[in-house]
């Protein structure tokens, strides 16, 4: 057994599941529910928790690597290109929420991901816009509809209901 980068990774993983199941006790109780207001938070906090710990414990008994990879900033940034991407992506489409709203940017987001990986030809973009317009407007409904959830509408979309 040996500490490597994962077992740092879950250990902190732990100690913020921690402190967030700890803070999940100064949440406040509505008076209009039936259910603690600390449900939602623990329900996700128990699994998170459950695969930080399961992480760490792996993390133990994995073989040491010969090398991290090299080639300094440039090879960093070649090595974790996609993941700096989507975050790029996510970064905008939170930016834009106030103007596009859930709905619109969220269709967005997922329509630029998944082109980003699939391809831009116009097979893949059709397809990907199918499939960004089903599963998020499927999400989208199941919050505003069944749920009663309020979601941000954008600008665009008030604009334009406001201009009828």
């Amino acid at each position: 057994m040996h500490i490597n980068r994962d077992a740092i990774v879950a250990i902190v993983l732990l100690i913020g599941c921690g402190l967030f199941i700890n803070e999940s006790f100064a949440i406040k109780e509505a008076t209009f529910g039936q259910m603690s207001s600390a449900l939602w938070p623990r329900i996700i906090l128990a699994p998170l928790t459950l695969l930080s710990l399961i992480f760490f414990v792996k993390s133990l008994f994995q073989e040491r690597s010969e090398g991290e990879q090299k080639g300094g900033f440039v090879g960093w940034l070649k090595y974790y290109k996609n993941p700096i991407f989507v975050f790029g992506f996510f970064a905008i489409f939170v930016a834009t929420l106030p103007f596009f709203g859930m709905l619109v940017g969220g269709v967005l987001f997922v329509f630029l991901t998944l082109s980003y990986f699939g391809g831009w030809d116009s097979r893949s973009l059709f397809l990907h816009g199918l499939i960004a317009c089903a599963t998020v407007g499927f999400m989208w409904s199941v919050f505003t509809f069944a749920l009663g959830v309020i979601l941000p509408q954008g600008e665009l979309f008030y604009g334009v209901i406001k201009g009828i």
